[in-house]
Formats: structure tokens, C-alpha cells, sequence
């Protein structure tokens, strides 16, 4: 069976998460992708800190062949330029210096070949006084687009988030964004540029929160002064030390639900607690009174009240659960890992389906310029050229 996307070839010379995630999700649909590292590798390598699976590099870089290539140096540069000319996508995370350091910008490559595809990401955008300034999605994503300032109770700082969040949505995004673009170039064959950032994206993220400001209504602010005080749409301790986020949107609907769920038969005879109004008039009393009538549940009899109720809610869940949820699993959210990675049976899926195409195996991610001498010699490049391009550095030989 065909994959959709083959016969797409694809050159990533992006670094970490982001960038190469995007690379990942065509090289799913059976996408050609050739992963470019510097010499020394690339730096996403260490996230595992040694752990022998290497269980980031293998679910961010699988499906594609490895070529260690210098582009600093010009014969580097010259290597990458032959793989272009042929090439569909071209991805890179380079700021707007490192593009014109390398020789990379936009101008230059399209009359390498006009039918490319060029899919950039940096941090803070391309323009302005910050176009070269770095982040990861820690700082660019969630800490300089407000997300992080959503995340906390009043007079509580901000815990850090989850690493790769960010890196993953922006991925998305610049898959995305490559996908528009090669269907403007069926229609008119010609390449182009996409480009975006962990701000953009990020702020896109948040957007429900920034354009309640842009209106004169500052959530955060509110919070600052009296804390979140929504009583139905909060995080609830249970007494084994669970947490249950609760979301009633449709009050009048749903709090006679809740107050049957939770056998909270006083709250009918309480002016304070009655929908929508007084609720909320009341609502620092109500978030109290929520909070120590959940507090006498165990998480799973709440939760089994819960689903007979109706109301919308979820267990926070442990990532240890997670992995082993029966509801993703039937979803094939985790799949089969490469054979022989150790002690790594499952990984991730790309996250979308289209009916009548699969996804490719999932196959083990490179070693550092483990395909270089296959992949030039398919370029054209005669065993002496590699050679020479191997023992001036410019090339790694990791076969």
C-alpha cells in the first residue's frame, strides 16, 4: 500500500524539537526526510541524559536517514545546495543571523530550485530587535506569550511547564503551514517560504485569554487580585490525594447535576449556592463548600459519580496512567517503537488521521552521519569526492 506522502523528499536541517517534529509527522505519511546534523550532532541528542533508548531523539528523529554535514564550511554549504535542488521541503530553525551566516536566506535558495518548499521557525519572529534573541519553549512559548501567567493561583509563582508542549504545538503549526504551501505550489508550481515562531504560535495559543484583554478584560489581573474564583470550573482535591478539573459551562443545566453527583442535598436550601447568580456573588463561600464536599470522596467514586451525572470533568491524570490509558490505546495514540530500541517498547503516533492512509512503521532514529556516504552517493557524488569531503571534516561518516 502506498503512503501518501511518498516520493516527498524532504531535507531537515532543524535542531531540538520543533522543527524536526514537523519533519516527523510527513516522514509518518511515508515522506522521503534526510535529518542534516553538524558534526558533533545535534545538541536534542542529550535530553535523555544518557538514558540507552534515547527516547526523545527516537520519537522526534525516527523515520528518516542521517547525513553529518559542516554547513559552516563552504563545501558544506555547496553539499547542501546539490540536495536542494531536488528537494520538496527544506526545513531549518535558524534565526534571521544564522540564516544569512549560512547563506540560507530565502532569495538565495529559491533560485537554487523555484519549486521548494522553505519551512523556518526561530523563537521570536524575523523581524524586529529580537529576530536573532533565542528561547526554548519554556521562555518563548509558554513565559513570554502570557500561557504561564495563566498558569497560577493568586500570590503564587509560576511553576515551570512541561518541556516540549510548546515545541510540539509549534510543530504543528509549521506542518501546517508546509502543507499550504505545497498545495499553492500544485496550483501554480511555484515554492515559497513559510515561516512562524514559538511567540507567534504561542500567542495564538493563548489567544482566547489575549483577546479578552484586547476587549478590557484582564483574567490574569482579576486573579491577581482575588484569585481564580470560579467555583465550577476549577481543580479539586480528592481525600487520597487525587486532583478532578471540573468545567460546567452550562450552569442552569448542570449545577442541579453536580449537587445530585456530589449528594450535596444542603446546597438546595442555601441562598448562597443557588444558579447563576448567587453563585457567583457568592462565589469565594462556593468554591470553599465545593472544595470540602469533594474532599470526602476518593477519586474513584467521584469520578464514577461524575460520568453517571453528565458533567464535564477529567481526573488529572499521572503520565505513568496515561501511557496505559485504554481510551488512547484504542485510539492508536501509542504504537509499536522501533525494534531493538532498549527498553522502549511504545512510542507516539503523529496525531492525526486520514481515512484510507496509514502511518509508517515507526522506524529507529539515525546515529550521526549513520546514511552520509548512501545518501551523497545518490546525489551523485563519487566515492573519491566523499572521501575527500569525509577527511576535511565536512562530512561524517557514522555507517
Amino acid at each position: 500500500m502506498s503512503t501518501l506522502f511518498a516520493g516527498l523528499r524532504v531535507i531537515d536541517a532543524a535542531s531540538f524539537l520543533a522543527g524536526p517534529c514537523a519533519a516527523t509527522m510527513l516522514a509518518d505519511f511515508g515522506a522521503e526526510v534526510i535529518k542534516i546534523e553538524p558534526p558533533g550532532g545535534d545538541r536534542h541528542r542529550s535530553i535523555a541524559a544518557g538514558h540507552p533508548s534515547e527516547w526523545s531523539w527516537q520519537l522526534t528523529d525516527r523515520n528518516r536517514r542521517g547525513l553529518g554535514l559542516d554547513i559552516t564550511q563552504a563545501e558544506g554549504r555547496a553539499v547542501l545546495d546539490r540536495l536542494l535542488t531536488t528537494a520538496d521541503v527544506f526545513v531549518v530553525n535558524f534565526s534571521a543571523g544564522q540564516l544569512r551566516r549560512h547563506g540560507l536566506e530565502w532569495e538565495r535558495i529559491s533560485a537554487i530550485n523555484p519549486r521548494l518548499v522553505m519551512a523556518q521557525i526561530c523563537a521570536y519572529g524575523y523581524a524586529g530587535v529580537e529576530a536573532d534573541r533565542p528561547a526554548f519553549d519554556l521562555t518563548g512559548w509558554f513565559a513570554r506569550t502570557g500561557i504561564l501567567d495563566m498558569m497560577h493561583e493568586k500570590d503564587v509563582a509560576p511553576t515551570l511547564p512541561a518541556g516540549g508542549v510548546g515545541d510540539h504545538a509549534t510543530a504543528m503549526t509549521l506542518f501546517a503551514g508546509i502543507m499550504m504551501a505545497l498545495y499553492r505550489r500544485d496550483r501554480t508550481g511555484k515554492g515559497g517560504l513559510v515561516s512562524t515562531s514559538l511567540a507567534a504560535t504561542g500567542t495564538w495559543a493563548n489567544g482566547l485569554n489575549l483577546q479578552a484583554v484586547l476587549a478590557g478584560v484582564d483574567n490574569a489581573a482579576r486573579r491577581d487580585q482575588e484569585g481564580w474564583s470560579n467555583p465550577v470550573q476549577n481543580v479539586y482535591a480528592t481525600r487520597d490525594g487525587r486532583h478532578v478539573l471540573i468545567a460546567v459551562q452550562n450552569i442552569p443545566r448542570d449545577w442541579p447535576r453536580l449537587v445530585e453527583a456530589l449528594s450535596a442535598e444542603a446546597w438546595r436550601d442555601d441562598p448562597r449556592m443557588q444558579p447563576v447568580k448567587p453563585l457567583f456573588t457568592n462565589r469565594f463561600y462556593a468554591r470553599a463548600e465545593i472544595a470540602r464536599v469533594i474532599a470526602q470522596f476518593d477519586a474513584e467514586e467521584l469520578c464514577g459519580r461524575l460520568d453517571r451525572s453528565g458533567i464535564v470533568y477529567s481526573l488529572v491524570a499521572r503520565n505513568a496512567e496515561v501511557i496505559d490509558d485504554p481510551q488512547l490505546i484504542a485510539n492508536d495514540v501509542f504504537v509499536p517503537a522501533a525494534p531493538g530500541i532498549p527498553q522502549m517498547d511504545r512510542t507516539l503516533a503523529s496525531p492525526m488521521k486520514l481515512d484510507g492512509e496509514r502511518q509508517v512503521a515507526p522506524a529507529r532514529a539515525p546515529r550521526v552521519g549513520e546514511h552520509s556516504r548512501a545518501i551523497l552517493a545518490e546525489y551523485g557524488f563519487s566515492v573519491g569526492e566523499i572521501d575527500a569531503l569525509c577527511a576535511a571534516n565536512v562530512v561524517v561518516d557514522g555507517a
